[in-house]
């Protein structure tokens, strides 16, 4: 059992007794001298079962080293001469893929997406209407059969009334004088004046067409290269391919994108004492972590090969973290100091680098990401809920966002709406909701609870000391915050 990485379920009623320090004094202690360590800045020392919390980081630049340490490993060298590579970017050849557009959804540009050809690639009509040459009235002129739509078609209409149609081959010389039928998208004749709506002309009984507003030149063609030029930059690698991507892609004339490979991810819950089905019982819990680890890292770009459950068993845990061929091992639990706290003992036999060991960010401060011998990375996270959530913003999202090829998520700042008590050492993340452009703190926001964050839009990050109302605090986005609006859920008060 991990005893839920013995975080306090009691936390915010602890911190409620802390009381407000002067602006200047914020994040300490009235009288205290200085904490334990060389940083003056980090968090105090706390000891866990016999370990030492001196090394734990500062929730910034934990998150740092998580992303530096994924942009290295993206970059490192293979020796797989058979990988696609790119010359324009230093990715890692082995984990960039060309993959056809059908499939590149959610997937990430290993190089920037360049026009193949102009677009448009010819004048082309905007409009349904008449092609005109030259000043009006203009004598009606009857389509050639190959300017309109192939004559043998069981469905093709008569020439006079389809005119020229998208999709066919050019259109001859537009005589001054004349107008001819012309449909949207169709490939505008040469020597046309303009193209006139349907609606804003007529036709007499002598066969010709009169305007009925003035015509400008050159009005409602979309000229060659209107939006672009066959070489320019469309998007720069990095960036996310999306449903209108793919349609700029194919309009540029790709069949198939160059992307960053998915990251992959193995999910190990640890825990004895938890539960897959049914209701708790007998000291047994319900495994809250297990459904909702996956479904998040996908959110965030990884494809996750699996979700395993390891009982606490030293030799089990080393085993599933030393066979694991995933770019990512993400643990949940056991990251403590508890007496079936395996994670840093079977690190350590494994020849694991401790990168960040401890962040001092309540909920979440035992989280932890190592560097296996293999070059791959393990992320542990605490056992409780919103901690282990903690952990996947502040470790595993940097992590996987530099592992393929993403572009860190920018920062950005709102006000906050209420009071937000602090923690007297460390960052605290709070769940909230965007409410007339302030940032509106929720309740069940301790360790162990999921019913805050299930409808908040993210977490707000609380600086040591707390935030006064009208205090700007940088906000982390949760990776489907736009997929719905819980207005409905939070209206009557209950989380606020």
């Amino acid at each position: 059992m991990t005893a839920q990485d013995r975080e306090v379920d009691g936390v915010e009623d602890v911190l409620a007794l802390f009381a407000r320090q002067p602006e200047a004094g914020r994040g300490q202690e009235p009288g205290a001298g200085p904490r334990h360590g060389a940083d003056q800045g980090s968090a105090p020392a706390k000891p866990a079962a016999g370990r030492g919390r001196h090394q734990a980081s500062p929730w910034a630049e934990a998150r740092a080293i998580a992303a530096r340490s994924g942009r290295s490993a993206a970059t490192a060298p293979t020796e797989d001469p058979s990988s696609p590579s790119s010359p324009s970017n230093p990715a890692n050849p082995a984990r960039i893929r060309r993959v056809p557009l059908e499939q590149a959804l959610g997937h990430v540009l290993a190089e920037p997406l360049t026009a193949l050809t102009d677009l448009p690639s010819f004048d082309t009509s905007a409009m349904d209407g008449w092609a005109v040459s030259g000043p009006g009235p203009w004598s009606v002129r009857p389509v050639e059969p190959d300017e309109a739509a192939d004559p043998a078609a069981d469905d093709a209409l008569p020439a006079p009334t389809t005119g020229i149609l998208a999709g066919h081959a050019a259109a001859t010389p537009l005589p001054d004088g004349t107008a001819v039928r012309i449909a949207t998208g169709a490939r505008v004749p040469p020597d046309t004046t303009a193209v006139i709506r349907s609606e804003h002309a007529r036709t007499d009984t002598t066969g010709h067409l009169h305007a009925e507003r003035e015509v400008v030149h050159g009005q409602d063609i979309r000229p060659r290269a209107q939006e672009c030029r066959s070489g320019d930059q469309l998007l720069p690698a990095g960036a996310v391919v999306t449903p209108a991507v793919l349609g700029l892609a194919a309009a540029a004339g790709y069949d198939e994108l160059l992307t960053a490979r998915r990251p992959t991810v193995e999910v190990l819950v640890l825990g004895d004492e938890l539960l897959v089905r049914g209701l708790p019982h007998d000291g047994l819990i319900r495994d809250a972590l297990g459904p909702m680890i996956a479904p998040w890292l996908r959110a965030l770009g990884a494809e996750v090969i699996d979700t395993r459950r390891v009982a606490d068993d030293a030799h089990a845990l080393y085993r599933a973290v030393t066979e694991s061929e995933a770019d990512l091992v993400l643990t949940t639990g056991g990251t403590a100091g508890g007496p079936v706290d395996h994670v840093h003992p079977v690190l350590a036999r494994a020849g694991a680098e401790l990168l960040v060991d401890g962040v001092a960010v309540r909920p979440g401060h035992p989280m932890l990401l190592a560097r296996l011998a293999s070059g791959r990375h393990l992320v542990g996270l605490p056992g409780n809920p919103l901690a282990a959530v903690s952990g996947l913003l502040t470790l595993a999202e940097p992590l996987l966002r530099a592992l393929g090829g993403r572009a860190p998520a920018p920062a950005y700042h709102a006000p906050v709406r209420d009071e937000v008590h602090g923690h007297p050492h460390d960052t605290r993340l709070v769940p909230f909701v965007h409410r007339d452009d302030q940032l509106v703190p929720l309740r069940y926001n301790g360790p162990a609870m999921l019913r805050g964050i299930a409808v908040a839009d993210g977490l707000a990050v609380v600086p040591p000391g707390g935030a006064l109302p009208g205090d700007e605090l940088e906000v982390l986005d949760l990776p489907w915050a736009a997929w719905a609006d819980a207005t409905a859920s939070i209206d009557d008060g209950c989380f606020t």
